[in-house]
């Protein structure tokens, strides 16, 4: 039977090149960052640009302030407007010739670009106390704008999607970024100038999606990596052979049946003799003899017939989330292939490779030990199209067992989101080069806990690489630092998250211009995904004062300076107490540790003014200090200004 179309969801796809804006461009328009209620940064270069007519002279005005230009000969132009103090409403205006753009109700102000991964996306009609944030959100001095989750293999001119500033009003907020909201409502009211966020977040990707390439590719072994990232976006197809040798080689190195079994993506081989089932979730449960308790590789294989017009205008291949690990091929072309069981396979499918008639889509899908299959709903299961219909695949899947394997992980492509290397860069940071912004707010690391030690060097790597890209050396950049999850402790052992904490503060430390937001009081050690987001974005707040600002006062919790033998004692000293540590619910600070090198033990701890005394620990063989070392630690000191200290280690000095 003939498939038939239906009405698509909106497509979440990987770029397949640069999208720059069109050469030769007859049409006047305005970068879509530039829409009616921006907000544009106060007291620096307001740079504006957009398409025209290849060689056309233009004028852009801004708040009785004027700048020209010319389009090249693609068509783009970029005129730079001078510094203008806080103000508005204005018009943004760029004429040329008989024509005209404009937008209105732009004000200047500060500027909040916003990013990470989904405790920054977290939004603000989730948070607690949305109720009341929401019912006070009405203020004409606060805009927002969410950026599109968009990945791509090279830096892009333009956002994707729909761009949209959005004035806050209690019927609009609840859709911002609550940590981000939080913040700046917090700062608005403070200095009462307007204020723009840029919400530019995507859940459980790591911090190397969010670097760009020539940075990424000169740390550790990135480089063949961003490499092949950027031969994706010059060639998608010849990229995506590389990838397929590259998978296939490790693919024989750990499956004894790969190579046979690689005929099965052929469109004629004849899968007649498989099984049929409907998936729907893991094929443990499925009731297929063979599966039940079965961990390893599985194919699958399913055929749609389409007409000429739909071949042709066939440009996607939709299948849900798939538990875990699988490679796709339509009519024996790869077309994809990814790592996360909670991540909707969505692959761009090359002009050419569907075809008029039968069409045939094989996958092979490595279980991850918990589940494995196509775990999703039949009903997403589609094509899509260029003119955004969707053509339904069958129900029904042949599906056949394959090799036993098991604690394995398939390597993903290197554009794999969430694991992908500076895609989201190319795709949500890069459109924005050119403006300007007071801060960043960084909140991400869940997904790069594990690799502490990295992200030691990674998180400076990114700021220094927005800060070149934006041409703002001093960029300030305020750190969420990760709260408490998972793992309690009952004996001191090691901890992927405190490793984590630890090298955020390092960073911190290290960088003039950054500030840290500690949060280990107000997480849940069972949702990743807290809702106490109001304290969050007070503390960056804080933290923006002093580094932003200018602010004289502590940028926010109590840091450790040094731990010294003092007789038979340890003593830590603290800087910015709030006027002197204190501890909640006992007279003992609990969650200090004493190590000699690896091996760790619970040390009582007494807090003193700006030092917290360890009594008796200063034996012969003790190295290293640690506080709150645990993935969920309890712990209960505090600032004078109630401020929770955080996860930290310090070497013992005499």
């Amino acid at each position: 039977m003939m498939a038939t179309l239906r009405t698509a969801a909106p497509l979440l796809a990987l770029s397949l090149g640069c999208i720059g804006l069109p050469a030769q461009a007859a049409e006047l328009g305005l970068a879509k960052l530039f829409s009616d209620h921006a907000v544009l940064q106060r007291d620096q270069p307001i740079a504006v640009w957009g398409t025209a007519g290849a060689g056309r002279q233009l004028t852009v005005t801004l708040g009785g302030k004027t700048a020209t230009g010319s389009a090249d000969a693609h068509g783009k132009w970029r005129v730079e407007l001078p510094p203008q103090p806080a103000g508005g409403p204005y018009a943004l205006t760029v004429a040329s010739d008989a024509q005209t753009v404009s937008r209105s109700d732009v004000l200047v102000g500060d500027v909040y670009l916003c990013s990470g991964q989904s405790n920054m996306e977290f939004a603000v009609r989730a948070s607690t106390n949305a109720m009341g944030a929401t019912w006070g959100a009405r203020n004409d001095s606060m805009r927002y704008l969410n950026i599109e989750k968009y990945s791509a293999a090279a830096p892009q001119d333009e956002l994707k999607g729909k761009v949209a500033w959005t004035p806050l009003t209690p019927e609009s907020v609840g859709d911002a970024s609550a940590v981000c909201y939080y913040m700046a409502r917090t700062l608005q009211a403070r200095y009462k100038i307007p204020v723009g966020m840029i919400n530019a977040s995507w859940g459980g990707t790591a911090i190397q999606s969010w670097i760009g390439a020539e940075s990424l590719r000169t740390f550790g072994d990135y480089a063949a990596g961003v490499a092949a990232v950027a031969q994706y976006g010059v060639d998608p197809a010849e990229g995506m052979r590389a990838e397929e040798a590259r998978s296939e080689a490790w693919w024989r190195a750990h499956d004894p049946a790969a190579a046979a079994q690689h005929a099965w993506i052929a469109p004629d081989f004849d899968d007649a003799a498989w099984p049929s089932v409907t998936p729907s979730g893991s094929w443990k449960d499925s009731g297929l003899a063979g599966f039940k308790d079965f961990d390893g590789v599985a194919w699958y294989r399913t055929a749609v017939t389409l007409t000429e017009a739909q071949a042709k205008a066939a440009n996607t291949l939709r299948l849900g989330p798939v538990d875990t690990y699988d490679s796709t091929w339509v009519n024996g072309v790869r077309v994809g292939g990814a790592s996360t069981s909670w991540i909707w396979r969505e692959y761009a499918v090359p002009a050419g490779v569907f075809k008029p008639g039968r069409n045939v889509i094989a996958m092979r899908v490595l279980s991850g030990g918990q589940g494995g299959g196509l775990s999703g709903s039949p009903d997403g299961r589609v094509i899509g199209t260029t003119d955004g219909q969707t053509i339904a695949l069958p129900a029904a899947w042949n599906v056949q067992r394959g090799s036993v394997l098991r604690n394995l992980a398939v390597p993903p492509a290197p554009w794999d989101v969430p694991n992908s290397l500076t895609t989201l860069y190319n795709g949500m940071i890069a459109p924005l080069i050119g403006y300007k912004f007071k801060l960043v707010a960084w909140y991400q690391g869940e997904a790069n806990a594990g690799a502490g030690q990295e992200y030691r060097a990674l998180l400076p790597l990114l700021m220094r690489d927005w800060r070149q890209h934006f041409g703002q050396p001093a960029l300030p950049f305020l750190v969420a630092q990760l709260t408490s999850f998972a793992g309690t402790a009952k004996a001191p052992g090691q901890s992927s998250w405190a490793e984590l904490r630890d090298a955020q503060a390092e960073a911190v430390a290290r960088d003039a211009h950054a500030g840290l937001a500690v949060t280990l009081d107000v997480g849940d050690r069972f949702d990743i995904h807290p809702t106490q987001k109001t304290v969050v974005g007070e503390r960056l707040a804080r933290a923006a004062r002093a580094v932003a600002y200018g602010e004289k006062i502590a940028p926010g919790s109590p840091s450790p300076v040094s731990a010294r033998r003092s007789g038979k004692d340890i003593v830590i000293t603290f800087r910015d107490t709030g006027g002197g540590l204190t501890t909640y619910s006992s007279d003992r600070a609990i969650g200090f540790e004493v190590c000699a090198g690896a091996s760790c033990r619970y040390a009582d701890a007494r807090a003193a003014g700006d030092t917290v005394v360890l009594p008796g620990a200063a034996a012969a063989n003790v190295t290293h200090v640690r506080y709150g070392w645990a993935d969920a630690p309890f712990v209960n000191l505090f600032s004078g200004d109630d401020l929770p200290v955080g996860t930290f280690q310090l070497e013992t000095t005499k």
